[in-house]
């Protein structure tokens, strides 16, 4: 167990609040504004009924990533049946970036409608005035729909002919690898009414443009997709990546100058081998690399029994970065345990490795 007064973080154990309560923040991820830190996650509930979203969006705030205050509900699911966010809907991996411009705190987020399991494949967006919330619920998209990817040829630029469709109809997908996945077709059925985005995650480059990196394509393939100014839509730029890998839980980090992504494979609540990808540009091309994690194989094949959700860059230190992962308990989803670790870089490249306990003097620690 993490001491309410810990100033060290104690990977998969469990970790106290303000309150003495254990923090409630799943699949999430972390804001720094105005020298403090924002950390947004789904609000979880005790037994599998909290595999859904009962309550909403739970938000706390912290001034030295160790000790955190409850803030309270940043979005609350709604109780009118005919809201798209209403008790009951699966409501997942929320993140909340802060746009200049407008002075808008702008939360994204994977949305699946209530009672149809994982079949719509949405993203719900919604606004505050303040990082705490409350957030307001403004809509649901399947992103850049009336657009092609940038990154595929001219002759896959077109609607699935009759002969194709009919190829398609009654496959079925799961959401992970099958043989008979068209790696270059679901984006084509999907162009009208816009791409599937599940599991999904947020990037602000340094210039201010905002990214939505997103599972698409039954799953199957990766998104980038670039935000509208105000981050409140899709902007029709997008790239494919990896077709047919079958990555979910993307996270992604600058350093120096390069671009890296970690994820994962798609095996449900099941933890498994992270995977990490780079690339010179967010557009790509984008390079599979080796695991990241170190250690023995059992760690190694599990991602330390976690999955990524996002990597935190630490204010005011250099080359610092956090992975943030969770380790799912689907059975009873509000004892989920939160794994955070510091990124090492070996050979120029982020590399993972267990620590029981670790403060943030780990970052300037001379190089290993």
């Amino acid at each position: 167990m993490q001491d309410m007064d810990s100033k060290q973080f104690c990977p998969g154990e469990f970790w106290p609040d303000d309150q003495g309560i254990h923090i409630n923040a799943h699949g999430g991820g972390v804001l720094h504004h105005q020298g403090r830190y924002y950390w947004y996650g789904e609000h979880k509930i005790e037994g599998e009924a909290g595999n859904q979203a009962q309550v909403g969006v739970h938000v706390y705030s912290s001034s030295d990533l160790y000790q955190w205050k409850d803030e309270g509900i940043a979005l609350k699911v709604d109780d009118d049946p005919q809201s798209e966010i209403v008790r009951g809907c699966i409501l997942e991996r929320p993140k909340v970036i802060y746009n200049r411009t407008t002075g808008k705190f702008v939360m994204w987020f994977h949305l699946e409608l209530n009672g149809i399991g994982y079949s719509s494949a949405r993203s719900g967006i919604a606004v505050a005035d303040r990082p705490t919330g409350p957030f307001q619920y403004v809509k649901s998209i399947r992103p850049n729909a009336g657009a092609w990817p940038m990154n595929v040829p001219d002759e896959l630029k077109k609607p699935l002919d009759a002969a194709e469709l009919a190829q398609m109809k009654g496959l079925e997908f799961p959401g992970n690898w099958v043989p008979h996945y068209p790696p270059h077709q679901i984006f084509r059925r999907d162009f009208d009414a816009g791409q599937m985005a599940r599991d999904m995650n947020l990037f602000v480059d340094e210039d201010e443009t905002a990214y939505h990196i997103y599972s698409s394509e039954e799953n199957g393939v990766l998104h980038i997709s670039q935000l509208s100014e105000d981050y409140l839509q899709s902007s029709g730029r997008y790239v494919r990546i990896f077709p047919g890998k079958f990555h979910e839980a993307p996270a992604l980090m600058k350093h120096r100058g390069k671009y890296f992504m970690i994820s994962s494979g798609c095996t449900g609540w099941h933890p498994n081998a992270a995977r990490l990808s780079v690339a010179d540009s967010i557009w790509g091309p984008w390079q599979e690399l080796e695991n990241p994690c170190i250690g023995t194989e059992e760690e190694k094949s599990t991602t330390f029994n976690s999955q990524s959700t996002f990597i935190l860059p630490v204010a005011g230190k250099e080359d610092a970065y956090i992975f943030m992962a969770d380790r799912w308990r689907p059975e009873n989803a509000i004892d989920g345990r939160y794994t955070w670790l510091p990124i090492q870089f070996k050979n120029e490249l982020p590399v993972l490795e267990w620590k029981d306990r670790w403060d943030l003097n780990f970052f300037a620690a001379p190089a290993r």
